[in-house]
């Protein structure tokens, strides 16, 4: 091998190297051989089962190249039967040099034939170099077509040729392989991450489908975002490597709620249902004390039917107020008279209607839990830190820990865990944020609401970000502008 040569091979090493996109790698392949072999064409096969799958195809002098797209040449697979000669290269592991295919009996050459009388181009000499792995294993074939002299003339492959591109094509073998290698170990994380969120809504039906309408809302929005850069003539804010850092984030978010109770992460309503059964008996005992000092004649008839129509309201409004999603001044109001009403139970002792727990959960202004349940609940933002921290992710993932366990942080310093203010919440977060509370307020399977139609989710936005300090105003903009949710919700504004 000549010092160029052999510089040009390591050269070309470094360069298969350093690709990551296995569709370029292939074609990248290819013209580097045909670069160094000098000439008019050239094919990669890869083997898929038992036959050879065109991937990449390239004639110079037709001006034909396909499949460096991703998409394959739109040829039938070739058996691996030894009449085919990259099958045989392949199957016996060596390097086949061809001076002139019209002329040689020790291969089936008809499809190269038929393929000159159909295009009228002239197939004459040809090189063909298996690809292998590091421990032996079929990969595919490189096969050229119609070496070039010093004066572009049609020639035979040379003997010393075969030695660079078998030097290269052994380069290139591993390097595809190693290609195959991340992709499968990045399908497999990625596997690992949708099956731990399926887990996630699988454990309540109040949560089923979150987080993957989320990952879906934001891959659009993420997209969207791209878009416009590019149509602005700026750069895409996100490349593919930073999409799919995000997109993950996004898939983690909640993966905290592994260890949240259900009985907190399931609570529809503000009383569990044995303080509501405890209610009702109680309400019943009253009404039936009331009724049996009519009719032994200590309270009147009026005092009577008064007493029974009020513990049916007081009855009827607890059980609204248990699920309501808001409750107002007059409302709290009204509890507290309630709860100072007594009565006077069996053993003559004076009862309140409503013992002080019964009270503390009806009084809850805001949804269903409690300031302690509340504080287990969003325990699952640390409980998320905790796991992830426990997943060596690779550097291209290095954020998805941080970006995960943030997406309740707010602007303003309003969220949990860390309280974290704007200038230490990055965009990415901002993002998640926006998409979580966007899918809580119009999800159809919360505990302790009913989905709200889009067009008041979108105002709530608005006001998150333009009068409260709590959302990115811009990215909140972006959001409503890119629509991104109808097909993942199927509603629109």
């Amino acid at each position: 091998m000549r010092q160029d040569e052999m510089k040009k091979v390591l050269e070309m090493g470094v360069l298969l190297s350093a690709e990551r996109d296995p569709n370029r790698l292939l074609d990248r392949i290819l013209n580097c051989v045909m670069d160094l072999a000098r000439c008019d064409g050239g094919t990669l096969y890869l083997l898929d089962g038992d036959a050879l799958r065109f991937k990449i195809m390239r004639t110079d002098s037709m001006g034909t190249h396909t499949g460096g797209d991703g998409k394959d040449p739109d040829l039938p697979p070739v058996k691996l039967r030894r009449e085919n000669v990259c099958a045989l290269s392949l199957l016996e592991d060596r390097t086949v040099r061809i001076q002139d295919v019209y002329h040689d009996p020790t291969c089936d050459f008809s499809g190269p034939i038929a393929y000159d009388a159909m295009t009228g181009y002239h197939t004459q000499s040809m090189l063909v170099v298996p690809l292998r792995g590091r421990e032996g294993e079929r990969i595919g074939v490189i096969q050229l077509i119609n070496a070039l002299d010093e004066e572009g003339k049609v020639c035979a492959f040379s003997e010393e040729m075969v030695l660079v591109l078998e030097s290269l094509a052994s380069q290139a073998a591993v390097t595809i392989q190693n290609t195959r290698y991340i992709l499968e170990i990045q399908d497999l994380l990625d596997s690992f991450v949708r099956v731990m969120s399926t887990a996630i809504d699988e454990r309540s039906p109040y949560n089923a489908h979150h987080s993957r309408r989320m990952a879906e809302c934001g891959g659009r929005f993420i997209d969207f975002l791209n878009a416009r850069a590019e149509a602005q003539g700026r750069e895409r804010p996100f490349s593919p490597h930073h999409r799919e850092e995000l997109v993950m984030s996004i898939w983690l978010h909640d993966i905290g709620k592994l260890t949240t109770p259900l009985a907190v992460m399931d609570k529809s309503e503000r009383l569990s249902p044995a303080q509501k059964t405890e209610i009702r008996h109680r309400l019943e005992t009253i009404r039936l004390r009331g009724k049996i000092d009519f009719l032994e004649g200590r309270i009147s008839r009026e005092a009577w039917d008064a007493l029974e129509a009020e513990t049916k309201e007081t009855g009827a409004t607890i059980e609204q107020m248990s699920t309501a999603g808001f409750l107002s001044d007059e409302k709290l109001a009204w509890l507290a008279a309630v709860r100072a009403r007594t009565y006077t139970d069996e053993a003559g002792r004076e009862c309140h209607w409503l013992t002080d727990e019964e009270s503390a959960m009806l009084s809850i202004r805001k949804g269903t839990l409690s300031p302690e349940e509340r504080e287990v609940m969003e325990n699952h933002v640390v409980v998320t830190d905790k796991l992830l921290s426990q997943i060596k992710f690779p550097i291209e993932l290095s954020h998805v820990r941080q970006w995960a366990a943030a997406h309740h942080e707010l602007l303003n310093g309003s969220g949990y865990p860390g309280h974290l203010t704007a200038e230490a919440i990055p965009t990415e977060v901002r993002i998640i944020t926006i998409l979580d509370i966007f899918d809580a307020l119009v999800a159809d399977d919360r505990p302790y609401k009913p989905g709200m139609p889009v067009e008041k989710a979108l105002s709530i936005l608005k006001e998150m970000a333009d009068r409260e300090g709590k959302l990115d105003p811009g990215l909140t903009d972006d959001f409503l502008a890119s629509r991104c949710w109808e097909e993942t919700t199927g509603k629109g504004a």
